[in-house]
């Protein structure tokens, strides 16, 4: 009897020291597998393990075994039927302890392999508010191990793990909500300040399947009839491709989708096997859960979100409510995204018709001017042919006529290349915004005294056509210069418009009246006498638009002219120079804002860079680059130098302004080529192959 009552009271202080060690874990993980070894460890036990009823309430499921034996069952995901032959089942389905004194003849024990030493085994149910949520197996390796009065001393520390168990899973809600939370402002936050429509839907399905942890989520938009809900954005490889392939589903009760959206409600399947209007994607194979969101804005259904999980039973109803909170920022992000387009829709038709209307106002000066530099070619051409023919030819009077001819036909072709440019690159490109101002202003023969330039990190880069944008610049300090501009300014920064700078150039010459400034888009419309063509403007605006960018002007009679382009932002990705066989570049330019980028460029590679201006001496070089536009020295004379050398089969010119006639002039110089400058490593390792 006095051991019986020892052997009591040593196990209620071992459940005692045990329940106060485990009802302070608050991670499921760390709880389940702390709990078996402090049991073991406590109370001396061969084994013990800790099971949880799974959803369906069909099986009770191993969550944490003592040893290399329960890792061994947690790997092959050991589970007992509830009520089955095993003690765990039976403790559950009758809410008791059961005890095994010898498992050889307890005809409910479950004979595992994996504990060939057990002889006994106590199982306790794990019960909170009248409802089983799993059980406790305690396994001894001595038959008679245990005895009835064990029970209520270890079923007080399996009531502390319950409660431990239970708290762990309010933190892990707590945590969970909490998560959602921030993840929903984070989507309403981030989405908000994004503007274009192919930037913020795959950035919303990113940060959703990021934030809260999903396999997939795509967003989709109604197309213009309202009979279908076309993909616009999805997550991963699986809405690349979808996207790629027009994916769109019928808006009805044919899919999760469809349904969402004829209805305007949201859909939850939380196991979609048994979900009548679930459709089954081949690219998403291990879907599980969905949730189908619509995005509704002003009570007009603009799309839905959906939603996906490779979990069964995914969503709480926490989840369900930040999610559509989510859904609701996003309805609010798209209309903004969409009346912006709007707008910019409006603004483009209506310069279009501006356009339009200038060049229908100017097409019948632009006829005649073209006509009376034409006619006197023809009818000179006319009169030569007469005097040949009736063997009349004055020499003196030929050349005056060929000199008139060719006259004509240059200014023909001046104004052919102020309208669409000498030569077009394939595509625009990010390129470096002050070298082509330097380029810019070179060629117009503008002094850099005269010229301040500011600009900002950020807007370092815009997408263009060098070659265009060089001319459409040169065209607007020109024009400042011909204003009597002392001093030019140029200013950029990023807009509130995402992915959109601004250029300001600003002149403090004679400016502009109102009616001057209405004109100026015009072609042919100039206020500087019959040697000027007037096709600056209309020239600037249309390189503006093919680089989709967009271009304004206030001016101010003896206040000077600004004039703001509006064009995107360019970004250049960071990768590493391959040089192939090129070990030593003589570069040939000042300490310009190019040269200092292509030195950036070459850091770490493999290749000595030496750059100089000195023409007396060339260091050894397998390949020389020279700046078209240099300020410390006249190409002619570098070109010079170089030939003398013997360096002309190695060398580049480099410009962000090419020209046919200049390509021709240099290339008979025997030079190696002569391209545009590279902005980046990708397009500096095209170089270099």
């Amino acid at each position: 009897m006095t051991k019986t009552i020892e052997r009591h009271a040593k196990l209620l202080k071992a459940a005692a020291r045990a329940a106060k060690n485990i009802t302070t874990i608050l991670d499921p993980y760390e709880l389940f597998h702390r709990t078996v070894d402090i049991i073991c460890d406590e109370f001396g036990f061969y084994y013990a393990g800790v099971f949880l009823v799974d959803d369906a309430r069909q099986y009770a499921v191993l969550r944490a075994g003592r040893g290399e034996a329960g890792r061994a069952m947690l790997r092959e995901g050991h589970k007992l039927a509830i009520g089955g032959n095993s003690m765990i089942g039976a403790s559950i389905a009758n809410k008791k302890g059961r005890i095994a004194l010898d498992v050889g003849e307890e005809a409910i024990f479950f004979e595992n392999p994996h504990l060939p030493g057990t002889r006994s085994e106590m199982a306790l149910p794990l019960v909170i508010a009248d409802e089983v949520i799993g059980a406790l197996t305690v396994q001894s390796t001595e038959e008679a191990a245990f005895h009835e009065e064990d029970i209520d001393a270890l079923q007080t520390m399996a009531d502390q793990l319950t409660v431990a168990i239970q708290n762990s899973k309010l933190h892990r809600q707590e945590e969970r909500r909490s998560r959602l939370l921030k993840a929903a402002n984070r989507v309403g936050k981030e989405t908000a300040s994004i503007l274009d429509l192919d930037q913020l839907l795959p950035q919303t399905v990113n940060i959703i399947c990021e934030a809260y942890g999903l396999y997939y989520a795509g967003v989709f938009l109604l197309d213009e009839k309202g009979d279908y809900a076309v993909l616009r954005a999805g997550y991963g490889k699986a809405g690349k491709a979808m996207v790629a392939e027009g994916h769109k589903l019928h808006i009805g009760t044919e899919s999760m989708i469809g349904a969402c959206i004829a209805m305007g409600e949201a859909r939850i399947a939380l196991d979609v096997g048994e979900e009548r209007v679930h459709f089954k994607n081949p690219h998403l194979p291990h879907t599980r859960s969905e949730m189908a969101l619509p995005l509704i804005y002003g009570g007009k259904t603009l799309g839905a979100v959906t939603i996906q999980s490779s979990e069964e039973r995914a969503f709480s109803d926490d989840d369900i409510t930040t999610l559509l909170t989510m859904a609701e920022h996003l309805a609010v992000a798209i209309n903004n995204a969409r009346l912006i387009d709007e707008l910019k829709a409006a603004h483009n038709e209506i310069l279009r018709n501006k356009v339009f209307e200038a060049l229908t106002t100017a097409s019948t000066e632009a006829i005649h001017w073209i006509g009376n530099k034409t006619l006197p070619i023809s009818l000179t051409v006319a009169r030569l042919r007469e005097e040949i023919s009736d063997g009349k030819v004055d020499f003196d009077s030929l050349r005056e006529d060929l000199d008139m001819i060719a006259e004509s036909a240059t200014q023909i072709i001046q104004v052919k290349e102020q309208l669409i440019g000498a030569v077009r690159e394939m595509k625009p490109r990010p390129v470096l915004l002050a070298d082509v101002l330097q380029t810019a202003a070179m060629q117009r023969g503008i002094p850099q005294k005269g010229l301040k330039i500011d600009i900002s990190p950020e807007a370092a880069y815009v997408i263009a056509d060098s070659t265009q944008l060089t001319r459409a610049i040169g065209n607007i300090l020109q024009n400042a210069v011909e204003a009597g501009a002392k001093t030019v300014k140029v200013h950029t920064r990023l807009t509130e418009e995402r992915g959109v700078l601004e250029i300001d150039i600003e002149d403090d010459g004679s400016g502009m009246n109102d009616e001057t400034q209405r004109k100026a888009w015009s072609p042919f419309f100039t206020t500087r006498g019959v040697a000027h063509h007037g096709l600056g403007l209309p020239a600037t605006l249309h390189v503006l638009s093919q680089s989709q960018g967009r271009i304004t002007l206030v001016s101010e009679v003896g206040r000077g002219t600004t004039v703001a382009m509006f064009m995107p932002q360019g970004r250049v990705t960071s990768s590493e120079v391959q040089p192939g066989g090129v070990k030593n570049i003589l570069l040939i330019d000042d300490d310009d804002d190019w040269a200092n980028l292509l030195k950036e460029m070459f850091k770490g590679a493999k290749v000595k860079l030496t750059q100089s201006t000195d023409l007396k001496k060339f260091p050894e070089a397998d390949l020389v680059l020279v700046d078209e536009h240099i300020a410390s020295a006249k190409l002619g004379d570098v070109l010079a130098a170089i030939s003398k050398a013997g360096l002309a089969p190695k060398t580049i010119i480099l410009t962000s302004a090419i020209s046919p006639e200049r390509v021709t002039q240099y290339m008979r110089g025997g030079l190696k080529d002569v391209t545009v400058k590279p902005y980046s490593v990708n397009e500096l390792n095209d170089l270099l192959k």
